[in-house]
């Protein structure tokens, strides 16, 4: 039986070659159309277009009413910049987008007249809006800021590290997981007007904003699919300040923002 089987093995992978060498349906496939290319940004625009994969390698952003579609991930390198948060833009990545240590990660901005106090406008065109949605999760580990503005987030956001004089800002995104942030060292950090299907965990994290009445970090009119965790957030937590503002948590809420509910 073991010998008939690789006679078998053998006669297919032969037919395979003789097909390949006659111009047969194995070449006529390899001749078939190709997938979009890869794109690297070492400065400047990102151009409108398709890719299989988005890298970000220096200074790059997005114009003004830029369409970008990424089948894959964007990747923003060690020290670079991606800043899709100053122009509106419609964004679309089938997969990730991960930050490496030292990177800005932008996405979104939004008027005033869509979101009031809680908005992020566009730097080019304060009426407009970008329409951004990653299919998988937004990962970034030891990044100088990260600002998401509106996103649409399939997956997880998980936030490890980082921090830098740039304030980071969570705000108006609909995230279909879980919400992380830990050990970040920063001026600010705000999460806010946020839809979040799980949890929400935020932990380790030291804010240095200079002004003598920061209350720390900013956790505002969330709504949490389930938990709402907070521990060693310092130098505390605010709710905002709208009385009444509070966060709407499916299940429980625990250490510092027990009372934010």
């Amino acid at each position: 039986m073991k010998r008939a089987s690789s006679v078998r093995v053998v006669g297919a992978l032969a037919a395979a070659g003789a097909l390949a060498l006659t111009g047969g349906p194995a070449s006529a496939a390899a001749c078939g159309p190709k997938g979009p290319p890869a794109y690297t940004c070492t400065s400047g625009d990102v151009p409108s277009g398709t890719y299989a994969q988005l890298k970000v390698t220096g200074a790059c952003k997005v114009a003004a009413g830029a369409k970008i579609r990424v089948l894959g991930s964007v990747r923003v390198a060690a020290g670079a910049e991606f800043d899709a948060q100053s122009a509106p833009s419609t964004i679309t990545v089938g997969r990730n987008v991960i930050g490496a240590k030292g990177s800005l990660v932008g996405l979104g901005c939004q008027p005033t007249a869509l979101t009031g106090n809680s908005a992020h406008p566009c730097t080019d065109q304060p009426d407009g809006h970008s329409t951004i949605t990653v299919f998988g999760n937004v990962r970034a580990t030891d990044a100088a800021a990260v600002l998401l503005n509106g996103t649409v987030i399939f997956g997880n956001v998980t936030l490890r590290g980082g921090g830098s004089q740039i304030p980071w800002a969570i705000k108006n995104n609909t995230i279909g997981g879980d919400l992380t942030a830990h050990g970040q060292k920063t001026d600010w950090l705000g999460v806010l007007f946020n839809t979040v299907g799980r949890s929400v965990r935020l932990t380790d994290i030291a804010l240095s904003d200079p002004d003598p009445g920061a209350p720390g970090v900013y956790i505002v009119r969330n709504t949490i699919g389930w938990d709402l965790v907070c521990h060693g957030l310092t130098p505390g937590v605010s709710g905002g300040f709208v009385p009444g503002s509070v966060n709407v948590v499916g299940h429980t809420a625990t250490g510092q923002c027990a009372s934010l509910v």
